[in-house]
């Protein structure tokens, strides 16, 4: 005979419930991994419940844009250090270590999804699959495989994060194959990347039937597409062309209509805000000049994007897009710069992201949902930068399992 578990009760915190709403103090019930109750907090605690008075739960954050391999570049003494001189190589194995380090940091300041939009070597694959095979802890991963690209620098730079395609015939057998591989979306670069010297980002580097091949493979199998757009000329083909969110967009701005039609047709925009601050202002010793300079008049555009998709009713998305692994919600205070309320960048970090990325399951504290959800001291309606101290992370439920914060000491959750 099947036992029924016991229903987890999360009792007295402020709640934000990722889609606008906040209730003062609420009572949320979680049975397996499913949410099953959320309603005001009774003025008595129920017996085993877990006492939460003075803190905020929120839906664990989504980020939608992240590179788990390449980012490490971007995370500074977070791996090994670089190999010296007349030091062995280490085995390239050690990767696969470092990649569940990450997975494991993301967890614990509350990340319970990404999505993965190139890794190397289908590095990301394996590890959704070590993940969902309780071999590691962190969040569910979402992966494209690799990027659809038509032939061009970037490759060369890129390497095995990228597929290469021309003509519309051997576009559809690239989104083949990434389906072949167990890709969950397919990423397409409808422009050049600002991370190469010899790609301009801003006209299409696809042409209308190439991209007009991707998009109809994957939506005819059943699968979204990401769009890597920066320059208007490739963001306005992938809009026209129906791709499910444009991750940078940061052009759009100066073309106010393009910015309705997304709103319209509920295509995501994921702004990346951290990434052009990377280039502009955080390694400037490590890009080419022509890219620090070119990623300073880019960050002026992203801002003024935001600012713009969001007044046009378009939905966002947090897409860190950087490193290192943890410090996601950085994204989120940068929205708040650029003009966004604290409580639409938590939007934008969960049930925006979730919208992002298909994901009807997550991203709201609301019955049926994932239990995926974020326990923090404090209230980050007031402070939004509180979702970037780890020592104010004080519970990480995944699944519907304790799995992070402070609350998890040796002892294991104890009822308040």
């Amino acid at each position: 005979m099947t036992v029924a578990p016991s229903p987890l009760i999360l009792w007295g915190a402020r709640l934000i419930d990722g889609r606008g709403a906040v209730q003062d103090r609420a009572t949320v019930v979680i049975t397996g991994s499913t949410i099953t109750d959320v309603g005001p907090a009774q003025r008595d605690r129920p017996p085993g419940a877990i006492d939460l008075t003075g803190r905020t739960m929120l839906p664990g954050l989504v980020d939608a844009h992240v590179h788990l391999s390449s980012h490490m570049e971007r995370s500074p003494d977070f791996g090994p250090r670089e190999v010296l001189n007349g030091e062995p190589p280490r085995p390239r194995e050690l990767g696969y270590f470092i990649l569940a380090k990450a997975a494991r940091a993301l967890l614990d300041a509350g990340i319970t999804t990404v999505r993965d939009v190139g890794s190397y070597d289908d590095e990301a694959l394996a590890l959704r699959e070590a993940n969902r095979l309780g071999l590691v802890g962190g969040p569910r991963v979402l992966s494209c495989g690799r990027i659809v690209s038509a032939t061009a620098p970037g490759g060369r730079i890129f390497g095995t994060m990228y597929r290469e395609a021309d003509g519309p015939d051997e576009m559809r057998k690239a989104v083949r194959e990434q389906i072949r591989r167990g890709a969950d979306f397919i990423k397409v670069m409808a422009t050049g990347a600002r991370s190469v010297v010899d790609e301009d980002p801003e006209p299409a580097q696809l042409t209308q039937p190439e991209l007009h091949a991707v998009v109809d493979e994957a939506h005819r199998m059943g699968l979204r597409v990401a769009a890597h757009a920066e320059g208007l000329g490739g963001t306005r083909l992938a809009v026209e062309e129906g791709v499910d969110t444009i991750e940078h967009g940061l052009s759009l701005h100066r073309e106010p209509r393009l910015l309705d039609r997304m709103a319209e047709r509920g295509i995501v925009l994921v702004p990346t805000l951290t990434t052009f601050h990377d280039l502009a202002e955080r390694f400037t010793t490590d890009f080419a000049p022509k890219l620090v300079e070119q990623a300073k008049r880019q960050l002026e555009d992203a801002y003024r994007t935001l600012t713009a998709a969001a007044r046009a009713g378009v939905i966002l998305a947090m897409g860190h897009d950087s490193g290192p692994p943890g410090d996601d919600a950085v994204e989120l205070v940068r929205m708040v710069e650029g003009g966004l309320s604290p409580q639409a960048a938590i939007t934008a970090g969960t049930s925006g992201a979730a919208r992002a990325l298909g994901l009807d399951d997550a991203g709201a504290v609301t019955p049926g949902k994932r239990a995926d959800l974020l326990v923090v001291d404090g209230n980050p309606l007031d402070s939004i930068g509180i979702l970037r101290e780890r020592s104010r992370i004080w519970l990480v439920i995944k699944d519907g399992q304790p799995s992070g914060g402070r609350a998890l000491d040796a002892r294991g959750l104890q009822p308040g």
